[in-house]
């Protein structure tokens, strides 16, 4: 029998209640490894050493805790080739994402282990003579930590790192997609000078492993990235036990190319929005509004590009994009296809599965035009290499059906006019907008987030992060 990669609770590595077997999409013959699976039992028993870890983590010297996440950083971004190279073959994105996927981690443990430092808090004028205030934060305690496959790594650490850098300690658990990469990055933060207990791998299916996590009133904070379904479980589960949540989940971003825009670049940012990383991505701009100046031009552009693509294996030299990252996803992307099809969206490209010299879930990138914003292939999220043009009159109209979606992640412009660029980023009801810029792709260093259906609770990472990850404590003193 093969190698069963183990969880990791109180500082040892632990036999699970069995395994899966996690499978490479771009080729299904190569099996990346065998993962252990949590029991119910185990969510508690980390729960618990994570309790105990968290007080002695907490009370750790600001330097320690520095050194730590920083040298995790280090070691993630000495890696990246090995670690990037695991990340693809377990989730399908090319190897340059997973390269850069696994440096941006880094970076992020490099932002927190600096923020350990700029830890200063506030200090106030008491209304009564001789009271002196202070402000401090001080860690929320136990976070649960639920990860998607979608970034296996990037969107664990943007927890990860703060949640360790402000003095908390973690539970994570990983999709059960994907766990090759977080038991890597595990290892790593394995041979830290980490109390017992601070840091907890459970690897397990949502049902189980999950439920139990978001339903333990042992925990103080939950972190959850993944679906609007789930994320709508996770509040309602946290809100039982009056357990802090913060949710990422759904999005349908739009990205409006405006009478001035430069085709070209609109193109590009149309290219690498809607179908990098396969379109598995939340800041993907899978809604394209175009006004009916530009429309044709801008379409005949668009796939011309997309006739470019080389779709592949993700460990294949060229490749522009890799496999759907399971049998359930390539099913759903085909089914939406035929739905969009049946409905009266037109098939402009793509939109087939494509055969390989390996066994993969592979699609070929998919265009659809005559779409309209009520339609349910430009209301949902799809999660795939799929994008749908919507001809509007002008650029006003344009900003109106950009909001017209219950969701509200990212969404971008493309357009030379500063005024017509003013009033997006005002009119705009998302967390993110971008200005000629595609709307995939965001800096680790301020605020991410979204509106509406997108987000719930606090913003994820940059400074914003302390908001969720502490908690606030008024101190008076009046000296005898």
């Amino acid at each position: 029998m093969s190698h069963v990669h183990a969880l990791y609770i109180n500082g040892t590595w632990v036999e699970g209640q069995g395994s899966i077997a996690n499978v490479n999409p771009s080729d299904t013959s190569d099996i990346v490894g065998e993962y252990a699976q949590a029991s119910v039992a185990q969510v508690e028993e980390a729960i618990s050493a994570a309790r105990q870890g968290q007080k002695q983590w907490a009370r750790t010297g600001l330097e320690h805790r520095y050194g730590v996440l920083m040298a995790i950083g280090d070691e993630l971004i000495a890696r990246k080739a090995e670690l990037g190279e695991l990340l693809a073959r377990e989730e399908g994105k090319t190897l340059a994402e997973g390269m850069g996927e696994v440096h941006r981690s880094g970076q992020f443990f490099h932002y927190y282990g600096a923020e350990v430092l700029r830890q200063i808090d506030e200090r106030a004028e008491s209304v009564r003579p001789g009271v002196e205030v202070d402000i401090r934060r001080e860690p929320v305690g136990v976070v649960g930590i639920i990860s998607p496959w979608n970034f296996p790594m990037a969107t664990a650490v943007w927890k990860i790192a703060p949640a360790l850098a402000f003095g908390n300690a973690v539970v994570f658990k990983p999709a059960n997609l994907v766990p090759a990469s977080a038991w890597a990055l595990t290892e790593i933060i394995s041979r830290q000078e980490l109390p017992a207990g601070t840091f907890n791998l459970i690897m397990g299916s949502g049902g189980s492993v999950g439920d139990a996590l978001i339903s333990s009133p042992e925990i103080h904070a939950v972190s959850f990235t993944g679906s609007l379904e789930v994320g709508r479980r996770v509040a309602a589960a946290t809100a039982a036990n009056l357990v802090k949540c913060q949710l990422e989940m759904g999005s349908k971003n739009a990205l409006i190319v405006a009478d001035d825009a430069d085709l070209d670049l609109a193109v590009e940012a149309a290219f690498n929005g809607a179908y990098s990383g396969t379109g598995q991505k939340c800041t993907a701009s899978s809604r394209l509004i175009v006004t009916e100046k530009v429309h044709d031009a801008f379409v005949e552009k668009l796939i011309k590009r997309l006739e470019r693509v080389k779709v592949g294996h993700a460990l294949e030299e060229g490749v522009s994009f890799g496999p759907a990252a399971d049998a359930r996803q390539l099913e759903s992307n085909l089914a939406w296809v035929e739905r969009a099809q049946r409905e009266g969206a037109r098939l402009a490209f793509g939109g087939e599965r494509l055969e390989r010299d390996t066994d993969g879930y592979f699609m070929a990138p998919t265009l659809f035009v005559d779409t309209t914003n009520d339609m349910p292939i430009n209301r949902e999220e799809v999660f795939g290499p799929i994008a749908c043009v919507i001809k509007v009159a002008d650029a006003d109209e344009a900003i109106e059906v950009l909001n017209d979606t219950h969701f509200g992640l990212t969404a971008g412009i493309i357009t030379d006019s500063l005024a017509l660029a003013s009033e997006f980023k005002a009119r705009a009801e998302t967390g993110c907008v971008m200005v000629n810029l595609a709307t995939a792709g965001t800096d680790y260093h301020v605020p991410f987030g979204g509106r509406k259906n997108s987000s719930f609770g606090p913003r994820e990472q940059g400074r914003y992060a302390r908001e969720f990850y502490t908690v606030v404590k008024t101190c008076y003193v009046k000296a005898n």
